[in-house]
């Protein structure tokens, strides 16, 4: 039900990775009383049980709860994001990150946005993580393949283009590199 319920591809993926390293939820007053709002009509329909329409009912009441979720979600990093953009290098680079990794993997695209060369970005990724900015990248980039390939409902050529490969072999060989194995090969493992 959640996969189904994402807002749209990217932002979903954005807003599943930022959770993973983010993952509790400080709403403010107003949305911590529609969370609960939420909660509480979710429970009262679960009550309804001689409903002849009880799942159904059910199931669109989780829908609207997991929708207003997502916006919750969704104006907190926006939020995050404001902020990072005035912060200092190494957190402007993990902002583009976030935004841009999807289609951009060269250290050239992020120190061209940060107006610094790629090798002063690599000193500024190693002296703050130990990790090079090459790195970084290939590690958020991995993340969201991981993400894309767990989707079922998405075909391997989809989520090539959804990342600016220029060929699906190009894809196939890089998800190589950062997985060890195929998409295929990949997918087949999860199940």
């Amino acid at each position: 039900m959640l996969s189904d319920n994402f807002p749209n591809l990217n932002t979903a993926t954005d807003a599943i990775l930022h959770h993973r390293v983010n993952p509790i939820l400080h709403p403010d007053k107003i949305n911590r009383e529609r969370i609960l709002k939420n909660f509480q009509s979710l429970y009262s329909k679960s009550l309804e049980a001689n409903n002849r329409f009880y799942n159904e009912i059910l199931n669109l009441q989780m829908q609207l709860f997991i929708l207003e979720m997502w916006d919750i979600f969704m104006d907190q990093l926006e939020r995050r994001n404001r902020t990072l953009q005035s912060g200092t290098l190494y957190e402007r680079f993990v902002h583009l990150l976030e935004l841009y990794c999807m289609k951009n993997r060269e250290v050239q695209f992020y120190s061209d946005q940060l107006h610094i060369t790629p090798k002063y970005l690599n000193q500024i990724c190693k002296a703050n993580t130990g990790i090079t900015a090459s790195q970084w990248i290939q590690r958020y980039a991995k993340d969201r393949i991981v993400l894309l390939l767990e989707n079922k409902s998405l075909n391997i050529s989809e989520i090539s283009d959804e990342m600016g490969f220029s060929s699906h072999s190009f894809f196939t060989r890089y998800v190589k590199k950062v997985l060890g194995v195929s998409p295929s090969e990949y997918r087949n493992r999860v199940k």
